[in-house]
Formats: C-alpha cells, sequence, structure tokens
C-alpha cells in the first residue's frame, strides 16, 4: 500500500481519553507493525498565556477536546481496530463511517507541517505572523531546525518571556530600526 492515499480522518474520543486513545494507537502500530497505513496521529493544541499571582505561564491546550486526528491507509479492518480501542466512540463522519478531511482542512488545522526554508539565525528581529502571539515582534535566541522551531523571547505586557514557536510562525524583520526617545 502506497503513503499516497493516506488521508487523514477524525477519531471522536471521550473527554479526557485523547493522550490515551494517541498513545494506545501508537502502541498498536508499534506492536501490529502497521507504519505502512497508520502514518500520523495528533492532537491539535496551541500555547496560551495565562496571569498567575503576577507571573506569566505558557501551556499547552487542546484546540478540539473530544479528537485525535489520524493519517492512515483506511481499510473496514483498521476501521475495526481504532474504533474498538478504549476511549474512541467511533469516527466523525455520516453513521460512523470514517470521512477524511479535505486538502484544505488539513491546511486550515495545521496537520501537516509545511517544510520550511529557514533563513534567519540566532539574534535575528522577527515578527510573528500566526498563532496566539501573531503581531508581537521577538528576537531568536535558539534554533532546533530538527524540530522547525525556534525559542523566541518576544515582549509582553512590559516583560520580556521566552516563547517555543514553529518556523512557519515566524517572519525576518528586513531592516529593524532602533526607536529613540528623539521624535
Amino acid at each position: 500500500m502506497a503513503t499516497n492515499e493516506a488521508k487523514w480522518y477524525i477519531l471522536h474520543t471521550y473527554s479526557g481519553y485523547e493522550s490515551l486513545v494517541k498513545k494506545s494507537i501508537e502502541q498498536m502500530v508499534e506492536n501490529g507493525n502497521l507504519q505502512e497505513v497508520i502514518l500520523d496521529t495528533k492532537i491539535p493544541t496551541e500555547t496560551l498565556i495565562e496571569d498567575r499571582n503576577g507571573k506569566l505561564k505558557a501551556y499547552e491546550a487542546k484546540i478540539m477536546p473530544g479528537y485525535v486526528f489520524i493519517k492512515l491507509v483506511y481499510s473496514s479492518q483498521l476501521w475495526f481496530m481504532l474504533t474498538n480501542t478504549r476511549g474512541v466512540t467511533g469516527f466523525v463522519g455520516p453513521n460512523g463511517k470514517a470521512w477524511p478531511l479535505t486538502d484544505d482542512e488539513v491546511k486550515r488545522l495545521h496537520l501537516e507541517d509545511p517544510v520550511v526554508d529557514f533563513s534567519m539565525a540566532v539574534g535575528d528581529s522577527v515578527t510573528v505572523v500566526s498563532g496566539p502571539f501573531e503581531g508581537l515582534v521577538g528576537v531568536i535566541k535558539d534554533i532546533d531546525a530538527a524540530r522547525q522551531k525556534a525559542q523566541v523571547v518576544l515582549n509582553m505586557f512590559g516583560r520580556e518571556t521566552g516563547v517555543e514557536m514553529d518556523f512557519v510562525q515566524l517572519e525576518k524583520i528586513a531592516n529593524p530600526t532602533t526607536v529613540t526617545d528623539e521624535d
């Protein structure tokens, strides 16, 4: 079976069981040697900032609680295995049948990270172009090319805060200008 036949589907789970379901599927893939038919599982999250007792704390929150996204080459055998996984109530689709996501939906949900040619370096000034910090300006402090992430220091609420960002969320500022009080 070719991986180009694989499509993204959505599994509905009991609330709070998303991580358990994801781990169970990953174990099923490993034990059953199913890497050719189940390619990826994801629980979409976003980074949120909360002010706790005057300190800013970043934490991951589920974007769509109760759902696990799975990329697979569909078969009725896989449908049976997945719908009988503890915590899964079924596939999202008409009458519980698996319904693949369209390419537009996959892009909108950021399920597949585009490979980015990242030409920025530590110390570069950047603008955040998507996500909860959109519009903020920061400086790159560290780069993890393998994971396509950068550690960026942002100025939020008058404080500098380090945040891990995806490459696709950042845009280099061509000519950063220094702001003076003389203007």
